[in-house]
């Protein structure tokens, strides 16, 4: 057998890598210095501060620099064997399957749950890996494959969560707080139970760094000097699985630390595989440590700024922008549509047959329904006594529903990729971003206001991600990517503001519930209005939808301002993608959704194409409120989670089919 012959580099710290070791001492001196003092007697109130800093703060210094570690090396891991830059627990949905399989551990047997934590976890992240690795394995594992369906498997995964909380409170809502990131202690016990795991998972990766190396190169070459790939992949793969499942189990979601860690080992000097593995965890310990500390430096008294996981997530977006022109990618990542080549229908029976299949949807959500006394059809006067509750949800159902189909299908033929819509490309968490601008400019702001900060926010959103989009030619990958870069960076600063637990956290929690049962006549009307104002004017811009999906020279040499052309449609997308998310929330795919089945049903011009992805969308939306309302009857599951639990399996599946070229 061939010999691998690796070349020997010395490592020596870069300048950030200095400026990281004295910010993290420096700032873990000034926790000490300025920690609140215990008032009281001076005797009882030393005592107090002893306990304190020995069972508290001392314990949480040591879990973070662990939990870092720990992170920083599944990260490395994980880029390596997937050769992906942008691997990590968060963008392959490894954390949200653990924290999805503790949520069914804590609300269906809490006892088994307090036994087994790590091992529930780990089984949660070793299955949603799983999942986005075989939907993206057709395509050779490709890096932006992978970052997309993991992406989706965790929103499916968090979607389920919070719908088990809701469903089974009692036992979970302490999932819903834990899975923020807090690094807060209250004895050793963190530190007993994550230590032996970081040091069995460094002496596992030392043990595996010949096969890491050879992974550097390609398959054939690796098999020729005799590594079993499939073998080897697998045991690396269940090694990182397992340290971010056990830092999961432990501290809760910290977002993107893993993706970040490697980056930062490479920026410190770092350039061999051994290298990698003993720098990566150094960097992810001390930029957690140095988060956990400014947390608590930032924050007033003895209260954290935030989170520590989310603050941590802060550096995802960013981060993923900064990688965004060196992750490599084949060709674009679109859906198979190319039964719409196939079909031919005849548009306007096909039209006239949607309409009649979306009013009577319409009229089954609102007169079928359970009550205590069993399941009920509501007609005559139990139809009118109910007609004040549920027509206005309903109304803002299907209005959201239709704008989002609209915008969906303004994004994907802007951009000329049927996988763009307001959710993938980070349009309705900048929607979000903006709401939180606003609540900080206005202390109590009116509705029209906050829809107008929302609108600002995702047309700042979707612009930013073309603009930087543009560098690599507005490919499918830059696109997407960059919108789950600006997704995490948005949700980042929301969860934030969510851990200051004031009146804009409730605004705002509010608004990512996204649930339909405080709709009044006041969101009906603004559906209405909305949907009339915004929609119509589209079907007088058909020949812009025709000629943009062409390319920018061929719309140019036709006359069209292509600049222009999509800064307007781009404006009339973030207008309805900010209504919509003001309805209903942040998480529906129906923008993505609607118009690929409109175009797999055969609608072919656009302006066949435009309505009929409105009444799909207003028809999944009420199907979606309408389950939302039965599925846990009296309870209720908020409609956009409901929505994306139905959108994101259906995604799973598309991508997961044999790509085709899509035919706009």
């Amino acid at each position: 057998m061939a010999s691998l012959s690796i070349p020997r580099t010395h490592f020596r710290p870069t300048m950030p890598a200095w400026v990281l070791a004295v910010a993290c001492v420096t700032s873990f001196v000034l926790l000490l210095l300025l920690r609140p003092q215990v008032p009281g007697d001076p005797e009882q109130a030393k005592a107090l501060d002893a306990i304190l800093l020995w069972s508290s703060l001392m314990p949480r210094a040591v879990v973070a620099l662990i939990s870092g570690a720990a992170l920083g090396l599944a990260g490395a891991l994980l880029q390596r064997i997937l050769r992906n830059p942008i691997a990590d627990a968060s963008t392959l949905g490894i954390a949200s399957g653990a924290q999805l399989a503790l949520t069914i551990g804590l609300g269906f047997s809490p006892v088994l749950a307090g036994v087994s934590r790590e091992l529930i976890a780990f089984a949660g992240g070793l299955g949603a890996v799983a999942l986005a690795l075989a939907l993206s394995w057709r395509r050779g594992l490709d890096p932006v494959t992978v970052a997309i369906c993991g992406m989706i498997v965790s929103m499916v995964a968090s979607s389920l969560s919070v719908t088990l909380v809701l469903a089974r409170g009692e036992y979970a809502m302490s999932i819903h707080i834990w899975g923020a990131g807090a690094l807060n202690q209250q004895d050793w016990g963190g530190v007993t139970s994550l230590s032996p795991q970081l040091a069995a998972g460094l002496i596992a990766a030392l043990l595996l760094l010949r096969p890491l190396n050879v992974l550097a190169l390609d398959d054939t070459s690796a098999k020729g000097l005799g590594v079993s790939l499939h073998a080897v992949r697998l045991a690396i793969l269940m090694l990182a699985v397992w340290l971010s499942a056990s830092v999961t189990a432990t501290v809760g979601i910290i977002g993107f630390l893993g993706l970040a860690a490697p980056a930062i080992a490479r920026l410190c000097g770092a350039r061999t595989t051994r290298q990698i593995l003993t720098t990566a965890p150094l960097a992810g310990a001390g930029v957690l440590f140095l988060t956990d500390c400014l947390t608590q430096l930032l924050g007033p008294g003895f209260s954290d700024l935030a989170p520590t996981g989310a603050a941590t997530a802060l550096i995802g977006g960013p981060l993923l922008l900064f990688l965004l022109p060196r992750v490599p990618g084949q060709a674009a990542v679109t859906a198979r549509s190319a039964g719409a080549v196939r079909r031919r229908l005849r548009p306007a029976p096909a039209l006239l047959l949607l309409a009649a299949g979306f009013l009577l949807v319409f009229v089954a959500v609102l007169v079928v329904g359970p009550t205590d006394g069993g399941w009920r059809v509501a007609i005559g006067s139990l139809l009118l006594d109910l007609l004040p509750f549920r027509l206005p949800r309903i109304v803002v159902a299907a209005g959201a529903g239709a704008m989002l189909g609209a915008a969906g299908f303004i994004m994907q033929r802007v951009t000329g990729n049927p996988l763009a819509s307001p959710e993938m490309l980070g349009v309705s968490s900048g929607a979000g971003a903006g709401l939180t601008v606003t609540l900080f400019i206005f202390a109590f702001p009116s509705p029209p206001i906050m829809i107008a900060g929302m609108a600002s926010g995702a047309l700042a959103s979707f612009l930013a991600m073309i603009a930087i989009a543009r560098r690599a030619g507005l490919s499918a990958e830059a696109l997407l990517l960059a919108g789950v870069a600006i997704s995490a960076l948005c949700f980042a600063i929301i969860g934030m503001v969510l851990a200051q637990g004031d009146m804009r956290s409730y605004i705002l929690l509010t608004w990512i519930s996204g649930s339909t049962n405080r709709a009044g006549t006041l969101e009906a009307w603004t559906a209405i209005i909305s949907l009339t104002v915004l929609t119509v004017p589209l079907f007088l811009m058909t020949r812009w939808f025709a000629i943009l999906p062409l390319g920018t020279g061929l719309a140019r040499s036709v006359g069209l301002r292509v600049t222009s052309t999509r800064l307007l449609l781009a404006a009339f997308a973030a207008l309805m993608t900010a209504i919509s998310s003001f309805l209903i929330g942040p998480l529906s795919l129906t923008g993505l959704i609607a118009p690929h089945l409109s175009r797999l049903i055969g609608f072919r011009r656009a302006s066949e194409n435009l309505l009929a992805a409105m009444l799909i969308g207003a028809g999944l939306l009420l199907v979606a409120d309408w389950l939302s309302r039965v599925v846990i009857y009296p309870y209720q599951v908020p409609v956009g989670l409901f929505a994306a639990l139905i959108g994101g399996p259906y995604l799973l599946w598309l991508l997961g089919r044999k790509e085709a070229r899509s035919s706009l």
